[in-house]
């Protein structure tokens, strides 16, 4: 058995090596990011163009400083000439042949970004998307853009910003005659990014603008299901591999030591071994026939040999290896286990008063500490296996 739980102990560690493994995996895979400054080997590609209300008649200006795509650097100054001035940098997506593309951002939730402006300032982010049942290909104004506000200082401010929760602007209800009461949006088709002077942003002040570490971060359960399953399937089939081979391992150990208390069984070999010394034969007999007496003792065995304790000894330390007591012991568990396997409708206790035992929880514990188990598993491992399938220790 301990060859058995040596092994058992090896799967189990890698077991347990496979599931972290398979939890750093899956963990990752769950909570994806993709960052767009500076941008990742395959990301999303994308360019930086200046947005103005100049067109309307506003006066504001855009400047980019910085076009290397590893953060996004601008000035702007707003000019209040018209009632809702603004003035951004748009981030605008590159599709595959050099023009306008979409992104699909569905599956990221959340946009992280380190935010830094001179002077102090409360900037907008526009996040342009294509709606399928509004936007006309060529009009600007139709195109859906969802929106929030973060503020930033010279310093720097970490933002996170949620994607799931973005604001659809009112003036776009009443320009393209969507109904006030939809709130839904989709970030299937993005086309671009803009940061830049909202409603509350100073006016005709000179501010400097810098984005950078812009991540996108998202979150897919379906990994974590994976792992739940993996886990719960791998932990099953270690539970029954586990209790199918430990089954095997001490059926096959009891099996073995009783095969081998079977050469100790005096009343077999002499079935088929003279014994020239009459008093040696005398005192193996005596025991084997009387072992199941429960009063039997090495006094006992003297008075009905006429043998003294002395050479009862010596006969079964010569001839077994064994002293009186272990010697007897081995004759009533393999005559126990005999009968576990031969006798199915006898209890325990029945079997333990048949081999000169008192109380089955004496046989109970004995017959664990020799066999490993308790005569009930015995019972029902011989009654799975062949233990002792070909042999008696009866010798019958």
């Amino acid at each position: 058995m301990q060859h058995f739980y040596r092994k058992a102990l090896v799967v189990f560690v890698f077991l347990l090596i496979a599931d972290a493994l398979v939890a750093c995996y899956c963990v990752y895979r769950s909570n994806p990011s993709l960052s767009l400054m500076p941008p990742e080997p395959g990301a999303t590609r994308w360019h930086a163009a200046a947005i103005t209300d100049v067109s309307f008649g506003g006066a504001s200006t855009v400047r980019i400083l910085d076009t290397t795509q590893r953060s996004l650097r601008f000035d702007f100054r707003v000019s209040g000439i018209i009632p809702h001035p603004w003035a951004w940098a748009a981030l605008l997506i590159d599709g595959a042949d050099g023009k306008p593309g979409l992104a699909d951002l569905s599956k990221y939730s959340t946009l992280s970004f380190l935010a830094k402006c001179r002077p102090a300032n409360s900037l907008i982010l526009n996040v342009v998307t294509l709606d399928a049942s509004v936007t006309k290909q060529g009009v600007k104004q139709t195109w859906l853009p969802v929106m929030t506000y973060f503020s930033c200082n010279e310093r720097g401010m970490p933002v996170s910003l949620d994607l799931t929760r973005l604001a659809i602007p009112g003036w776009w209800y009443e320009a393209e005659h969507v109904d006030i009461a939809r709130r839904s949006y989709r970030l299937d088709r993005v086309a671009k990014l803009e940061f830049g002077a909202g409603p509350f942003s100073l006016h005709e002040t000179d501010s400097h603008v810098e984005i950078s570490d812009l991540t996108l971060h998202g979150r897919d359960d379906r990994y974590l299901v994976v792992l739940a399953v993996v886990v719960v399937l791998g932990w099953c089939v270690f539970g029954a591999w586990f209790f199918r081979a430990q089954s095997r391992a001490l059926t096959a150990t009891v099996d073995s030591r009783l095969r081998k208390d079977l050469t100790f069984v005096a009343y077999r070999h002499l079935t088929v071994e003279p014994f020239e010394d009459k008093e040696k034969a005398a005192i193996l007999r005596f025991i084997a026939s009387h072992y199941a007496d429960s009063g039997l003792d090495l006094d006992g065995v003297a008075a009905g040999t006429g043998a003294n304790r002395g050479k009862i000894n010596d006969v079964l330390k010569g001839e077994l290896g064994m002293t009186f007591n272990s010697y007897l012991k081995k004759l009533r568990l393999t005559e126990a286990a005999r009968l576990l396997t031969a006798e199915a409708g006898a209890t325990v206790a029945e079997i333990a008063r048949s081999v000169g035992y008192a109380n089955s929880a004496y046989l109970n514990r004995i017959f664990k500490e020799e066999y490993g188990c308790s005569p009930r598993q015995f019972r029902n491992l011989a009654a799975r296996s062949d233990i002792l399938g070909d042999q008696d220790p009866a010798g019958r």
